[in-house]
Parts: C-alpha cells; structure tokens; sequence
C-alpha cells in the first residue's frame, strides 16, 4: 500500500510552477507505452517460433531464419499499424475541428448555447457561467478547441505517427531478439532452447514490470502477468510443433 507524501512535499506539488509545469507535461505524448507494447509483442510472437520449431525438431538454422523473418515482418506490420491508427487520431480532431469551425461561422448561437449547456452540467449557473461563454467564445480557436475536448472528447495534439511506429518497431525488434541470441551466440546444442526461454522469461518479467510502471499497476504483479502471458503463448507453440512433427513423421 502506497504512503501519502509528506505535507511539505505536497506542497511544493502545488506552487504555481509546479502546477504550470504538470499541466504542459500533461499534454505532452510519451513514447514509452509505444515501446513497452511493441517489446512485448515482439517476445511473444519470436520466441513462439522459437518454440515452434523446438517442438517439432527442426535445425537451429531454420530457428534463426524464421525467428528474424517473423521478427522484421511483425515488427514491420505492427510498427505500420501504429502509424495508421495515429493518423487515424489526427485525421479525426482535423475533420471535427473543420466541422466545428464551420458551425461556429454558420450557427454561432447555436454554439454559444452548446458552451453554455457544457458548463452549465460543471455547476456553474447565473452570471459566472454567462461570463465563462462570453470569454471562451470571443476568441474563435478557444471555442473550437473547446468543443473538440468537451463534445467530442478529443486530444488536441496527437501524438507523432512516426515516433510511435518507430518506436514500436525499434522496441519490437530489440526485444523481440532475446530468444534468438543464444542460437547466435553458439549456446550449447542440448541446452539451447533451455537459455533461450530462461532469457526469454526474464525479458517478459522486465518487459511486464515496465508496462506496470506505465500504467501505475503494481509492477511485480504486471510483470508476473506477463510472463504468464507469454509462458501460455510459448506453450501453446511448442505443443503444435510437437504435434507437426509428429504428422511430418507418419
């Protein structure tokens, strides 16, 4: 259980600089879910080939030669799709707002009344709350920016759909290699595949306590998840290529 910080700490939280500073870094995007979740991707999906073909039996080399071309095509596809949905955000609030822009142009009291209703359901009434419409709406881009937060519920700044598609494929990719290192590294032909899931375990629990971190879960718990996640995955894989070995055989 988290302890409250001191009074004093508290109240240096909240100086007006301090308040001023949380509030821009609020709006500020941070890259690191991005790279948090293309990192777990990329452990999952390559070490399930890897024990894909552990299972069935096959050559180290076919290990490697899979392992990379999922690694590069997934992170590839993921790293894309990330891009897209970005896009996807910013090509929204750019419609919504050229929607709103042409409201506000062609039916300004119906606006002014939308402004007025938003506020009115925050508890303000009577003179202050005319004061808040007459404010927000005498400067143009205030009102639009505030109809696309509080109608549409929509982020004003998006984040950069290539910063986050690199990020999830840079993530992806050097995550995403834990479980073929040791066949690289020339590991031990019995005990291989035993490093290269210890190795992979330990990236899953490290992975999973930074994805706690992100969003404020318990790490050890997160990073258990993970790990558990990807043990079932790995499973999972393992249990087929057992099984396409065994139909390759008859």
């Amino acid at each position: 259980m988290s302890q409250a910080p001191p009074p004093d700490a508290l109240a240096d939280q909240h100086t007006p600089a301090a308040i001023q500073e949380r509030l821009v870094a609020a709006t500020a995007h941070s890259y690191l879910g991005d790279f948090v979740l293309g990192a777990i991707d990329g452990t999952v999906t390559t070490f399930a080939v890897v024990a894909g073909v552990a299972g069935a039996g096959l050559p180290h080399g076919v290990t490697i030669i899979l392992g990379l071309a999922n690694l590069l095509a997934d992170g590839f596809s993921m790293a894309v799709s990330n891009y897209l949905n970005v896009r996807s955000e910013k090509d929204l609030v750019e419609q919504a707002r050229r929607s709103e822009e042409m409201h506000v142009e062609r039916i300004p009291e119906g606006e002014r009344e939308e402004i007025r209703q938003i506020f009115a359901g925050k508890g303000f009434d009577g003179p202050v709350l005319e004061e808040i419409v007459t404010v927000i709406t005498n400067d143009r881009r205030r009102w639009v920016d505030t109809m696309l937060r509080e109608e549409h519920g929509l982020r004003l700044e998006p984040p950069s759909a290539m910063r986050a598609a690199l990020s999830t494929f840079v993530a992806f990719v050097l995550v995403g290699l834990v479980p073929l290192l040791p066949f690289f590294l020339g590991a031990s032909t019995d005990r291989v595949f035993a490093i290269s899931a210890a190795a992979t375990a330990v990236a899953f629990f490290v992975v999973g306590v930074a994805k706690g971190w992100v969003v404020h879960h318990p790490l050890l718990r997160s990073g258990l998840e993970t790990l558990a996640i990807g043990g079932v995955a790995a499973a999972l894989a393992y249990t087929v290529g057992v099984l396409l070995a065994g139909v390759g055989a008859a």
